[in-house]
């Protein structure tokens, strides 16, 4: 896309004047700030355009904030913990317990990792039935401590492999289900990249859904739909527009409770700035739920879930 790499172009130019400013070089900030003002513009038009299509090239772009970014930039003191106590870990998952604002929490969520090596050691964030098994385990202890949950979503979808399934995937999904429908300890999930399938939903059972601006969330990719309705993956655009996986559709149709706006021209742009914007999220949203006595809390994640799909005939 010509606009995109024309904004990410600019990007880098004002990341280095700012670079050059601060080492003492103050003649530079009125073309600081025509390149913003220019970097606004363009990235309010490319914004205004997007296809559902668009979002789904963005929220798998390489560069943008992984699950173990926004734990770096959101929370303090993170302590992972490894290993379903049946089989092994999985590093698809990262779970562990954390600060947030200064109050113990738990955090999981899906990592793809970075270069080709860290890929393969985490399985493109496919997780196995061991990783789900893993963040019941976590869940669990949240539970049993009284710490409020806070799960990221970013994964394609569960791996779909014989030794997954040998082992259970179905099964472990489920359970994941089950365990977050019961769960006596406030939720908050946040989509913040790809959310597919089961294997996203088996960490989106939760109190109060997040998503940020151009992740998407659908029970098929795009590909995978196109392949089976149109008989073409070529058909994957079209299908993206059908599957209705943005961010305004879902919560149009109820499935989110919130959009969390992404920095101009996407989150892989200016991170820092996206992790500042989830952070107030997550702190407004906790202090939506985070009193609210554990049977409520329950009744009401249940109602809310049991209430989605429903409609009325005229």
């Amino acid at each position: 896309m010509d606009l995109e790499k024309e904004i990410a172009n600019l990007s880098d130019q004002i990341e280095l004047l700012r670079e050059r400013i601060k080492r003492g070089e103050h003649k530079l900030i009125n073309e600081l700030v025509e390149l913003r003002k220019k970097f606004k513009k363009l990235s309010k038009k490319r914004m205004e355009t997007l296809s559902a299509w668009d979002r789904v090239q963005i929220a798998r772009h390489s560069k943008r904030p992984h699950t173990i970014d926004y734990i770096k930039n959101i929370f303090t003191d993170f302590i992972e913990l490894h290993g379903d106590r049946r089989f092994g870990d999985d590093k698809a998952i990262i779970a562990g317990f954390a600060n947030f604002e200064g109050k113990p929490v738990c955090v999981i969520g899906h990592e793809k990792g970075r270069d080709t090596k860290e890929k393969i050691e985490r399985n493109f964030g496919m997780p196995h039935p061991e990783g789900y098994r893993k963040a019941i385990r976590v869940m669990k202890l949240a539970e049993k401590f009284r710490r409020p949950v806070f799960t990221f979503i970013d994964t394609p979808g569960a791996y779909p492999g014989i030794g997954a399934e040998e082992r259970g995937q179905s099964q472990a999904i489920a359970e994941s289900l089950m365990v977050m429908g019961s769960l006596r300890t406030p939720i908050i999930a946040t989509v913040i990249g790809e959310g597919g399938s089961g294997g996203a939903l088996a960490l989106g059972v939760a109190d109060r859904i997040l998503m940020l601006e151009n992740a998407i969330y659908s029970v098929i990719s795009p590909e995978g739909c196109a392949a089976i309705l149109y008989k073409s993956a070529e058909a994957a655009p079209i299908a993206a527009e059908n599957l209705k996986i943005t961010a305004k559709d879902l919560l149009e149709l109820g499935v989110i409770d919130c959009i969390v706006r992404e920095p101009l021209g996407g989150a892989h742009l200016q991170p820092k700035k996206m992790y500042r914007l989830l952070k107030r999220a997550l702190r407004n949203t906790l202090k939506q739920i985070e009193n609210i006595d554990p049977d409520t809390l329950v009744e009401l994640r249940q109602r809310k879930f049991y209430s989605m799909g429903r409609f009325a005939e005229r």
